[in-house]
Parts: C-alpha cells; structure tokens; sequence
C-alpha cells in the first residue's frame, strides 16, 4: 500500500514457502492471491505462473470457495494467469482472461475489481484487446458493485480500468477518464488505494495534455517513467517507455530523438524482461517509430514489418490495428 514494492515481493517469496510447507490446499488457495499479484507488478512471472497455477489446481473448480480477502479466489487466479501469460506471449492467455470475467460476474465488489483490473485494465492500455463496447459494459458493472459496496480498493481497481478503457476511446470519452485518474491518483495519496499507481496514472495523465499540445508534461511523462523503474515495477516498464518515446518523437527536438534512443536501449537490454514476447513488440515499433524519424526507409520497413509479424502471432488486437495503419515508409527529408 505504501509503495515499497520490492520490499513486499522479497517478503511474499518468504511467505509463500511457509504456505506450501503447511501443505494445507484451502489455506494456500485463499491466501496465495496477493503474493501473485505483487509478482506480477515486479515482473517476476515465473513466479506467478507456478503460483497461480497451483492455486487453481488445487481449488479443482470451486468457484464458491471463498478466501480471506477475495471472496472468490479462482476467478482472481485466472485474472492473474492471464497477465502472466501474454506478456511472455503464452497461449491460453484468452481462455483464462474469459473465464475470470465469466466467474467475476456473480462474486464479491472486490474480486469484481480484482479481475477487472487484471483482465480489462492491463489488456487495454498495452495494446493487447480493444475498448469496445463490450468491455465498458463489465466495467461499469465493476464500477456499480465497488460504489454499492463502499470498498474503496475494489473501487479504485474498478476506476482506474474504466479510466484506461476510456483513454482508448473518443475525445469526449478521455476527457472523463482524465477526470478518473485524478480521482484514483487523489486517493492513492490519501492512502485509500495503492502508493504505487501513482506513476502509473501520472504517466496516461501527462500522455493525454501532450495529445492535446502541452509539452509542458513530458518531465511529468519522464519522472513517472523513472519512477516505474526505480520502483521495480517491471510490468509497467514496456508500457511506460512506450508512451514517453512517442511522446518525445512526437514533435520533439534533436535532444528528444536522443533521449528516445536511449530509453529504447534502456528496456531493451533490461535482464528482468528477458523472455518477454511484449517487451519484444513495443521495441520493434518503437525502432521503427526511431527509424522513420531518422528517414531510414530500410530500416523503417524491416521494424515495421516484424512488429506486424509479430502482433498477428501473438493475437494483439490493439497493436495489429496499430500495425495495419503504419505508413508503408518514412516522410521525405
């Protein structure tokens, strides 16, 4: 809750050998849940993987089996499957992410935010599914059980997904969810939600005023990136340096381009992302995003190419729109 994200991931390793050494397969589904997650927010997907698949094997499809905090952990432990998975470009990622919003329907406001987050939020802003129609829909169901429940971290988890959701919408629509994510970060500084989320809405709020032609909020982009990194919040590291890149291209100078370069060299080259298929295609596209800025056709259609190569294998939905409307080559010099 206070932002030590490393401190809390070295703690939950300890943790969860104590858990597996009691050996008691109720006790370790209702309370492997939040270790899950904090390997996830570290990167540590490994860990993740082997964890929830454990404690979805050992609930042996009890979905009415409640825990100690999640009321409905099987549903949570597909959700955090789902975000293990397709960053490491694993299949299967679908089917669970399906199954966790199908069982999250009926569960309690705080797995209802749970899953929402770890299914919609994360899929939409990196890229992954589309903001139809369809996902605000269960968000908004999220959104609705949070309120009713007065939970403030089931709905801070529901109000930071409807905000990503509609910061990939329509100018209207990202207007209120700017409005949200000031709402989230407020509480997260009061301490009623995550210290860590912070940078991770600082970094969409500072995206959309330069949308919008304030480049006065690329050090708020930068800082909120640094932030990420220096946190250990290696989930958010791709999806960071992503924005702040095109941000900096996007009309920047020739110390911006440079700037660019090296945070592209910075997560490229990160060991902790090793064997991450996503980390992958958000660097083919930003390389190519380098090149076409450099004028380097060659260079421009080979990144291109392979970024569209790779976002239809891995089934991106946002990244092979994203790829289809690339230009075929860089602007004239």
């Amino acid at each position: 809750m206070n932002g030590r994200l490393a401190e809390a991931s070295r703690l939950v390793s300890e943790y969860m050998v104590l858990i597996e050494s009691i050996g008691d397969p109720k006790l370790t589904v209702r309370l492997a849940l939040v270790p899950i997650a904090v390997k996830i927010s570290t990167g540590e997907l490994a860990e993740a993987l082997r964890w929830s698949q454990m404690v979805i094997d050992l609930a042996e499809g009890d979905r009415a089996g409640g825990g100690y905090i999640l009321g409905s952990p099987l549903a949570s432990a597909y959700a955090l499957r789902c975000t293990a998975r397709w960053p490491l470009g694993r299949a299967g990622w679908r089917e669970d992410f399906n199954r966790a919003v199908a069982m999250a329907r009926d569960a309690d406001p705080l797995s209802q935010g749970v899953v929402i987050a770890y299914t919609y939020s994360l899929t939409i802003g990196c890229g992954v599914i589309a903001a139809d129609d369809a996902a605000l829909r269960d968000i908004d169901e999220a959104v609705q059980s949070a309120q009713r429940a007065a939970d403030d971290i089931a709905l801070g988890f529901a109000l930071y997904t409807k905000a990503n959701a509609l910061l990939h919408r329509d100018s209207a629509q990202r207007e209120r969810g700017l409005d949200l994510c000031g709402q989230l970060r407020e509480m997260a500084v009061e301490g009623r939600f995550y210290l860590t989320f912070v940078p991770v809405i600082d970094a969409p709020i500072a995206e959309e005023m330069i949308r919008r032609g304030d480049r006065g909020a690329v050090p708020l982009l930068r800082a909120s990136v640094d932030e990420l990194y220096s946190g250990e919040q290696r989930g958010y590291w791709v999806w960071g340096t992503g924005v702040l890149v095109e941000a900096l291209l996007e009309g920047g100078t020739g110390s911006d381009v440079q700037e660019a370069e090296a945070a592209v060299e910075r997560l490229s080259t990160q060991p902790g992302l090793d064997g991450w298929a996503w980390r992958d295609l958000i660097v083919l596209r930003l390389r190519a995003l380098l090149a076409r800025t450099r004028g380097d056709e060659a260079a421009y259609r080979d990144f291109a190419d392979r970024y569209r190569a790779l976002a239809t294998s891995l089934g991106f939905e946002g990244h092979i729109a994203i790829a289809e409307a690339m230009p075929t080559s860089p602007p004239e010099r």
